[in-house]
């Protein structure tokens, strides 16, 4: 037995770097409601066999994120009902995901990628740069994200979030629901950092309140930055169909 052998770090499998590929084109609105998912033209675009694309899609099909007939792929456009639906489970989950780490969240610096995040939205959002803001704010979800210990929570979360992130990259160029979706991104962010929150540990009842004020932020924002906004636009898409 050669003790000093150690296991070789292998690159994601085809299939994962398809699936995050194709994830995070979803995510940030570029490949739009109905638009068709074609393994081959997807095949040849990344430079890979058709095999890996059947298995992203099939796998992003399980979340919910594209829909299928059997034989073909499409993102699926959401109605209203589709909407208040995603928000309900959101409204469910992700307070209990920001309590968790409203409880972790003792040392300054364990929130430090929160706060770069939000100050990168903040100078995307003053600078006008609508592309900037996006991400800023995928990153700020991302790095609250990542300190939640309950990760099968933090999947959850993730996910219902993605099924209208792609709404909200439309629906950010408002500069108006920037500005809402910055003042809600400020108050968790502040919520987070403050001495009753880091404090919460020593005292039981303080603890208590402080999740109970980050899970009230973290709802209420939630529904005055994006429901709203995703709805006029999905309710406008509505009616131009019909039409």
């Amino acid at each position: 037995m050669i003790t000093s052998l150690n296991p070789i770090d292998r690159p994601l499998a085809l299939g994962d770097q398809v699936y995050r590929a194709l994830r995070a084109h979803l995510r940030n609105g570029k490949i739009v409601p109905g638009y068709p998912l074609q393994e081959v033209q997807l095949a040849a675009r990344l430079g890979v066999s058709r095999t890996p694309v059947r298995e992203a899609l099939t796998r992003l099909a399980s979340e919910g994120l594209v829909s299928s007939d059997g034989r073909s792929f499409s993102v699926p456009a959401l109605t209203l009902q589709n909407v208040d639906d995603i928000y309900e489970v959101r409204f469910l989950v992700e307070p209990e995901a920001v309590r968790h780490v409203a409880e972790q969240a003792n040392d300054p610096a364990t929130l430090a990628p929160v706060i770069q995040a939000l100050e990168a939205s903040v100078a995307a959002h003053k600078a006008g740069d609508n592309e900037a803001f996006i991400d800023a704010n995928a990153r700020f979800r991302s790095a609250w994200l990542a300190l939640v210990p309950n990760r099968r929570l933090a999947h959850a979360v993730e996910l219902y979030a993605d099924h209208v992130q792609h709404l909200r990259a439309l629906t950010l160029g408002n500069a108006k629901v920037r500005n809402v979706v910055l003042r809600g991104l400020k108050r968790i962010a502040a919520a987070l950092s403050a001495r009753v929150v880091r404090e919460a540990p020593v005292d039981p009842a303080g603890a208590a309140r402080a999740r109970d004020l980050v899970a009230d932020l973290t709802a209420s924002e939630v529904r005055a930055s994006e429901i709203d906004a995703v709805q006029k636009y999905v309710a406008a898409t509505c009616r131009s169909d019909a039409a």
